[in-house]
Order: structure tokens, then C-alpha cells, then sequence
């Protein structure tokens, strides 16, 4: 057994956990936010036998979708003065991790 552990963006999430619940899978959804641009994301667990992670993992990739985004950076000048100038960074898509489940129990 495998626990995958997705952070998705706030964008590809519902589509995601959607796609993921129609094909029979059993999905924890957790509201988190990005350390790097402070944006909402979603951390979704799933529990899988290994012969279905590839599903798991196809329904992922089919559903998040990358895309590039304009955000403000800050640069010092000289002190006290601070110029915001945008930055285009790619967002979106997702991160995943499959860890192995040494023991599952439902109670």
C-alpha cells in the first residue's frame, strides 16, 4: 500500500479531488498555503493499493496544470528605499509524494 501526498494548487484542486472520487478513490483534502508565494494550495491524501497508483497518479497529472503568473519581488536600493518589480514564476501543476504504508488500519 502507498499514501500519496499531492500539493496541488488552489486552481487544479476541486477538479482534481473530483476526478479522483469518481474513480473510486478515498480522498483527504487539507486547505495549506506555499512557503514561497504565500498562496493557497491543497494537500491531498490518498491511501492506494500499489497496483492503482499509476490511476492515482494519471488523474493527477491530467487535472494540474501548470501556468506562469506575474508577482511582485521586492529590491533594496539603499536604505529605507524599496522598488517592487514583477517576476514571472511558473505556479500551478502539483507536488507529489508516495510514501510506503508499513501498516493501514480503518476503525
Amino acid at each position: 500500500m502507498k499514501m500519496v501526498m499531492a500539493i496541488i494548487n488552489a486552481d487544479d484542486a476541486q477538479t482534481v479531488v473530483s476526478n479522483l472520487t469518481k474513480s473510486g478513490f478515498s480522498v483527504t483534502k487539507l486547505a495549506t498555503t506555499g512557503g514561497f508565494l504565500k498562496t493557497g494550495n491543497t494537500t491531498v491524501l490518498v491511501g492506494v493499493e500499489d497496483d492503482k497508483l499509476d490511476d492515482v497518479l494519471a488523474i493527477i497529472n491530467k487535472h494540474s496544470h501548470s501556468r506562469k503568473q506575474l508577482v511582485p519581488a521586492t529590491s533594496e536600493f539603499g536604505i529605507g528605499m524599496i522598488h517592487t518589480v514583477p517576476v514571472e514564476v511558473s505556479v500551478g501543476g502539483a507536488t507529489i509524494f508516495v510514501m510506503d504504508v508499513e501498516r493501514f488500519e480503518k476503525i
